[in-house]
């Protein structure tokens, strides 16, 4: 147990090293001040549309755990589901290993409203699922429209698809929604059974997972200049693989993930432009929220201190009531 604790950061620094050499190779001839100059050319027109991407995103992130609390039939008022939400995403995109970071946070979030383990783990297996199905319609669709993309990362990645691979993606979401339609049996793990949400639940969750996607693209697309931009559905697709790649291997804020494969997939365009818009991504997308959500952490956690300290007080004030109150005073009703 001790030793499974530790492989996945073992895995992910790994990662960062393997990618950071990678990249180093690709960038060796390029300045901090290239960077510096790609980042004072991004127009104040394209800095605001990469902030109001971030906005979509996150609001579509707080969608996810909407979604789940409907499926378990549990009311939570909209302000906490996306402070909670915005919380569990700008710790876990930052720290890494999502699921498992996330899943303490919303843990600590939603028991504070009476869910169970059980129901917890209900949630964030569904948050998660959203995100898959929502990244498999969406790389399906780059493949129907873009079928060569992944011959843009033959030299790093081992991908091979085809615009026939992106149809069979689109058919599994459509398996997903038809296997709601029917009815089928829940999926059982041990003790643990998930069951189908219902088809008005699958829509939403192939409507919400796209647009958290579609919008953090857009943070990047929208920094990007216009010479050698290959457009919207490339960068799309080309984020798509690159944040994959970026959670399998676990590093944190998929450090050297990114950037290696945005660098790689845009070979037209200049490497200090990818890497600035990389850099806005990170600012808007991880540093901003993260440090949003260290505050949103500690006055959650003050006001449950707070919460916990009334309570005590008004159990001793009963406590010291019910010591004054002699036997056989009380105002009782006369038989």
């Amino acid at each position: 147990m001790k030793l499974k604790k530790y492989i996945w950061p073992v895995v992910g620094f790994i990662t960062i090293g393997f990618s950071v050499w990678l990249l180093y190779k690709e960038l060796k001839h390029l300045s901090l001040d290239d960077v510096w100059d790609s980042l004072a050319v991004i127009g104040l027109h394209d800095w605001i549309m990469s902030g109001l991407c971030t906005l979509v995103a996150y609001a579509a992130l707080a969608g996810y755990d909407r979604i789940a609390l409907q499926h378990l039939k549990r009311r939570v008022s909209l302000v906490f589901i996306t402070l909670t939400s915005f919380t569990t995403y700008a710790l876990s995109h930052n720290v890494g290993a999502s699921v498992f970071s996330g899943a303490i946070v919303r843990y600590r979030a939603y028991t504070s409203k009476g869910l169970s383990a059980s129901e917890i783990g209900v949630l964030v297996a569904l948050c998660s699922f959203t995100f898959a199905i929502g990244t498999i319609m969406l790389i399906g669709f780059v493949l129907v429209y873009e079928p060569d993309i992944t011959e843009r990362f033959v030299d790093i990645l081992p991908v091979e698809a085809s615009r026939t691979t992106g149809f069979i993606l689109l058919a599994i979401a459509g398996l997903y929604l038809l296997g709601s339609l029917l009815k089928l049996r829940p999926l059982k793990i041990a003790s643990f059974t998930l069951f189908y949400p219902a088809p008005r639940l699958v829509l939403q969750q192939l409507v919400i997972g796209p647009i958290e996607l579609l919008g953090a693209a857009g943070i990047i697309y929208f920094a990007l200049p216009d010479a050698g931009n290959p457009g919207f559905m490339v960068v799309m697709g080309i984020f798509l693989i690159s944040f994959s790649a970026a959670l399998i291997s676990h590093a944190p804020g998929g450090l050297g993930v990114l950037e290696l494969v945005f660098v790689t997939g845009l070979p037209d365009m200049n490497p200090a432009d990818v890497i600035a818009a990389l850099l806005v991504f990170r600012l808007f997308y991880l540093i901003i929220p993260f440090v949003i959500g260290l505050f949103i952490i500690l006055f959650f956690e003050r006001s449950q201190l707070a919460v916990a300290e009334r309570e005590e007080q008004q159990l001793e004030q009963a406590t010291r009531h019910a010591a004054r109150t002699p036997a056989g005073t009380r105002n009782d009703p006369e038989p």
